[in-house]
């Protein structure tokens, strides 16, 4: 069969120090202080074979993320900008869609033919943070498309516990080729969801809620907070593409945040109040966290999504006075969220389908990628298949 694999030179930078743990089992914890001059190409790759547990699925849709972005793009030396847990060289794509089309013998929840998504955290179950309930903080974690092959490819071999089924949302857009596409927004939405309401713990219907970047997850945060009832919702986003997307999923208001100061502007639309959950989905924290400090409301949250290996400044006396909280976010897995997000999608309380801009066929994966760099785009799927 055929990926889009990257691979990369494990040259640690000279001020890092790599752990035991890392040398022994070739992943790099911190990614972006190991992996150098990386390189992309579609290419042929051994076909996955399912075990007892396994289904081997056929790739019907895979989205392209932001990591999948941090991972073409360098820093000044040619190390990948992605700071998590990867193991090279391995097929990226991690947010997919696909039909069965072989069951392992020890395999009882699925079938060849069944249309699923998949979680992207591949958790053990047996781990301390799992047997308590974390399995998005698993000691034994591998992640698709990350440390083992992903879904940028014609095929991939999965544990069905992992594998949601979608023949809800199916059911209720009428097509399985728009079935499969959606399906394939199922992590990133899951990873807001998580966010939301997992770790910050929510909202009350008729907060405020504030969503500073619109790429993908911002969307689906800001689709979320409308369908949990919030009664306004600022979005903040320099690409005037993503602005418009970010009306079509439910905001409110729409700034520039080049234009406007955030704070300033949250405390006005508030009446003075501040608003109630702010989610941080841009990925740079160190420019965002500031300003929402300027709009909290008393006992506010903030939500740090987007990935930074940055060093933030926070005025503490600001939280303190307010009673507010800030939650760090991570992962999508556990707590019932693949599935309520299925039926969320499948009811039509939430409707993503806008945010797909474009789709590119496993060959020009490539390309898919270098476009995501744009930002202009919302969500850019490939079609293997």
């Amino acid at each position: 069969m055929k990926g889009m694999v990257l691979d990369a030179k494990w040259e640690p930078k000279p001020d890092y120090t790599v752990t035991d743990w890392e040398k022994k089992t070739g992943k790099a914890i911190t990614g972006n202080a190991i992996w150098h001059n990386p390189t992309l190409e579609v290419r042929e790759w051994p076909d996955p074979k399912p075990g007892p547990k396994e289904v081997l699925l056929e790739i019907q849709a895979c989205g392209v993320c932001g990591s999948d972005m941090h991972f073409y793009e360098t820093d000044d030396d040619n190390y990948i900008l992605y700071p998590g847990l990867t193991k090279f060289p391995t097929i990226l794509g991690h947010e997919f869609s696909g039909k069965v089309a072989e069951v392992g013998k020890e395999v009882t929840l699925l079938q060849p033919g069944d249309m699923v998504t998949v979680e992207e955290m591949i958790w053990c179950g047996r781990c301390i943070p799992c047997r308590n309930g974390y399995p998005n903080h698993c000691t034994n974690l591998e992640e698709i498309g990350f440390t083992i092959p992903g879904a940028f490819a014609n095929y991939i071999a999965v544990d069905e516990k992992f594998c949601w089924k979608i023949d809800a949302i199916a059911e209720r857009v009428g097509s399985e080729e728009a079935a499969y596409e959606l399906a394939a927004l199922t992590e990133p939405t899951c990873v807001a969801y998580n966010a939301m309401f997992e770790r910050a713990g929510g909202f009350r219907p008729g907060h405020y809620v504030n969503v500073v970047g619109a790429g993908p997850i911002g969307l689906a945060a800001i689709a979320l907070a409308k369908a949990g009832g919030a009664s306004t919702i600022a979005a903040f986003e320099v690409s005037p593409q993503r602005r418009e997307l970010a009306k079509a999923v439910g905001a409110d208001f729409v700034y520039d945040p080049l234009e406007v100061s955030a704070g300033e502007v949250l405390m006005e639309l508030s009446k003075g109040e501040g608003f109630d959950f702010h989610v941080e989905a841009a990925g740079v924290p160190e420019i965002v966290i500031p300003e929402m400090e300027k709009g909290l409301a008393i006992n506010s949250k903030i939500v740090q999504i987007g990935r930074a290996a940055k060093r933030v400044p926070m005025y503490l006396e600001a939280f303190q006075v307010r009673r507010a909280q800030a939650y760090g976010a991570q992962g999508h897995s556990g707590h019932e969220t693949f599935p309520n997000v299925i039926r969320m999608v499948a009811s039509g309380r939430i409707d993503l389908s806008p945010i797909i801009t474009s789709k590119y066929n496993l060959d020009d994966t490539v390309a898919a990628i270098a476009k995501s760099i744009d930002r202009t785009d919302g969500k850019i799927l490939v079609k293997p298949n």
